[in-house]
């Protein structure tokens, strides 16, 4: 069993066990299927070289994992972490049925205290895991540690929007629409009120970038999507 370091930890874990079997079908219907883009776009980033070892943080049911490997074109294997059984067990589900599962591996373990060696990864990437994070600045600094020299960081999150007149249109949705929904599909609205209230409360992306460059990340860049209701942070880790 992964270390759970807090309260807040062990919340998180026991709230994603319980939405595992529907997580998927909200995730397209309350990003509009917005979301495989987006990914794509992360995806990008890290895909550098034909023989590249990838590490997906926070892998859940292996979304992120399974659309990387089917935009392999070498010989790139793809790794997933995640603290949660039975998001790890879906994938494992998936994986069978997938065109490109062969090129996949599921590991449970804690990102903040990840079991692999250091500077083994080509490339990690994570998708709508860092409002779920206790300690970001651990967060980010294991995956500094287990990414090689000269590999690529990509994290795709959910940050408050720019205030605008898009911004009252999304705060309507995603605050109040979106727990509604997660109520009525996975019968469970207390872990979408705490998803939607994990966006408001989170921290601006000018923030996060700064606490990439902190664990030691350079060339840290955002990229923001829907008037910054999601954004795509890139760095890499410099050379000795």
């Amino acid at each position: 069993m992964p270390v759970v370091h807090n309260a807040r930890d062990q919340a998180v874990r026991s709230m994603f066990d319980r939405i595992a079997g529907r997580y998927d079908l909200l995730n397209r219907i309350i990003s509009f299927r917005l979301d495989r883009r987006w990914r794509h776009e992360a995806i990008s980033a890290v895909l550098r070289r034909s023989d590249s070892l990838i590490l997906d943080l926070g892998a859940g049911t292996g979304d992120l994992s399974f659309a990387a490997a089917s935009m392999a074109r070498g010989s790139e294997r793809f790794i997933g972490l995640d603290f949660s059984l039975p998001m790890l067990r879906l994938a494992k589900k998936k994986q069978a049925l997938a065109p490109y599962g062969d090129r996949t591996f599921f590991v449970m373990g804690s990102a903040l205290l990840s079991p692999f060696k250091d500077q083994i990864f080509d490339g990690v990437m994570t998708a709508f895991v860092l409002r779920n994070v206790s300690d970001l600045g651990t967060f980010f600094s294991q995956a500094f540690r287990v990414l090689k020299a000269g590999g690529t960081f990509a994290s795709l999150d959910m940050f408050p929007p720019s205030r605008s007149w898009f911004s009252n249109l999304y705060g309507l949705y995603f605050y109040r629409l979106v727990p509604w929904i997660g109520g009525l599909l996975a019968h469970d609205r207390k872990a979408y009120k705490y998803l939607s209230e994990s966006v408001r409360q989170f921290h601006s992306p000018e923030t996060v970038a700064g606490l990439i460059e902190h664990a030691g990340f350079q060339g840290v860049t955002t990229r923001k999507f829907l008037n910054g209701a999601v954004c795509l942070h890139i760095g890499e880790k410099p050379h000795p």
